[in-house]
Formats: structure tokens, C-alpha cells, sequence
């Protein structure tokens, strides 16, 4: 069997996961949109998932997005950073990337707005909130939202949010995680509006999602249970 015909079967496992998952549910099997992970895989990973349907593709590094892009610049792909952002990398940002979903404070949301703003370019972001415990995770304070939400509508207009993003708690508790997704589904209900109305929730992984299903996720975010095992070289 041929890498190709490895992530191929892969991947529809994953499909046929989240349709089982959405029919558990009540829900459409539309209702779920399947991101994939490609942070630390290589460029032909990238090329094989594109050939299999897949055009946007989440990462964790700027610099990587850089790199694939441009070995992959005759695809019609869309880069979606999904990894803690330093504010020097907004240029980076501004230039490479379609969608933020990592957005968690005001200084970051002031100097992408800059360097958007200085590109003429408008791009999709998802407020990153802290539902876990851990000190390893990021993610906005849930009672800082709605004042962070203010201040995007009010001196961020290129900024076009869409919803909320969150990070599940690493634990074989199935209810200490699923109550992260819980949160995240609360707060987007109690702080939506006409204007924003937070229409996504990008919350499940490889090894939670049907958990972020069951509680409203609009999103999973998959990266091994479709490209395989993951190695961190760098």
C-alpha cells in the first residue's frame, strides 16, 4: 500500500467518525467541518491531503507556513494558524496566512490589525480561550471575552471574527475534558450578538473530537489520526 492509499484510508476513517459522531449527536452530518493539522509534516503530505480533497491546512509556526507555501504555490491552498502567536510574527501573519485561530490578546490583535491594515488584506480570526487547568495551554481568560471582543469591534476591522477556539484539557477524564468543551459552548451562547454572532467552535483533536461533537463543536482540528505518526524533528 502506497503512502497515498495509507492516508486516503485514514482519512475516511476519520470522515466516517465524524458522521457517526454527528448522527450520536442529532446533528447534520454537514454541521462539522474537518481541519487538518499538517504542523511538522512535510510539504508532500501536504500535496497527497490536497489531492484527497483537503485545501486549508492548520499550523503552529509561521515559518512553516512559509516554507510549504512556497514549495506548494501552485495549489490553491489556505494556511490557518492554530499555534500560540509572538506579535512579531503579524507581518508573517499578514502576508502568508488566510485564518488566525489562535488569537488571545489585545496586543496581538493590535498588531495584526497594523499589518493587515498596511496589506490591505482582511482575514477570518477565532478568539483562543482558556478552558483547561494547565499551565501549558494559552488562551484568553473566559471572563476577559467580552471586553477582548469589544475591543476587536471596536479598533480591529480587519479582524472579521467568526467564533471561538479552544484546547481540551490532556486527561483521560472523559468529563474534565468534556467540560472544557462545554465552556467554550457556554461562553459563545452568552456573548454572541446580531453583529457578532460567533457562528464557530473549532474545539476536538485526534483523540477528543467526538467529545467536542457531542458538546457543539463546528470544527476538529485532526492532525495524526489523518497524516500518521507524528515526529518532532524541529
Amino acid at each position: 500500500m502506497t503512502a497515498a492509499d495509507s492516508m486516503a484510508r485514514r482519512l475516511a476513517a476519520v470522515q466516517q467518525r465524524i458522521r457517526e459522531a454527528c448522527a450520536s449527536a442529532g446533528r447534520a452530518e454537514d454541521s462539522v467541518a474537518l481541519l487538518p493539522v499538517s504542523k511538522t509534516f512535510s510539504a508532500d503530505a501536504v500535496r497527497e491531503a490536497h489531492a484527497l480533497g483537503m485545501s486549508r491546512f492548520g499550523e503552529n509556526k509561521t515559518q512553516e507556513i512559509r516554507q510549504k507555501a512556497a514549495e506548494l504555490d501552485a495549489l490553491d491552498l489556505r494556511w490557518v494558524m492554530i499555534g500560540h502567536l509572538q506579535t512579531n510574527k503579524a507581518k508573517d501573519v499578514a502576508r502568508d496566512v488566510a485564518e488566525v485561530q489562535s488569537l488571545d490578546r489585545i496586543d496581538l490583535a493590535d498588531a495584526l490589525q497594523t499589518r493587515l491594515a498596511a496589506a490591505g488584506r482582511e482575514i477570518d480570526v477565532l478568539v483562543q480561550v482558556k478552558t483547561s487547568p494547565e499551565e501549558s495551554k494559552f488562551g484568553l481568560a473566559p471572563d476577559a471575552l467580552p471586553a477582548f471582543l469589544a475591543h476587536l469591534a471596536a479598533h480591529c476591522p480587519a479582524l472579521r471574527v467568526q467564533g471561538l477556539m479552544t484546547m481540551a484539557i490532556n486527561s483521560d477524564d472523559s468529563a474534565a475534558v468534556r467540560a472544557c468543551f462545554r465552556l467554550l459552548r457556554e461562553l459563545r451562547d452568552a456573548h454572541r450578538s446580531a453583529a457578532v454572532p460567533l457562528a464557530r467552535l473549532s474545539m476536538g483533536m485526534s483523540g477528543d473530537f467526538e467529545l467536542a461533537i457531542e458538546e457543539g463543536s463546528t470544527e476538529v482540528r485532526i492532525g495524526s489520526a489523518i497524516f500518521g505518526a507524528r515526529h518532532y524533528d524541529h
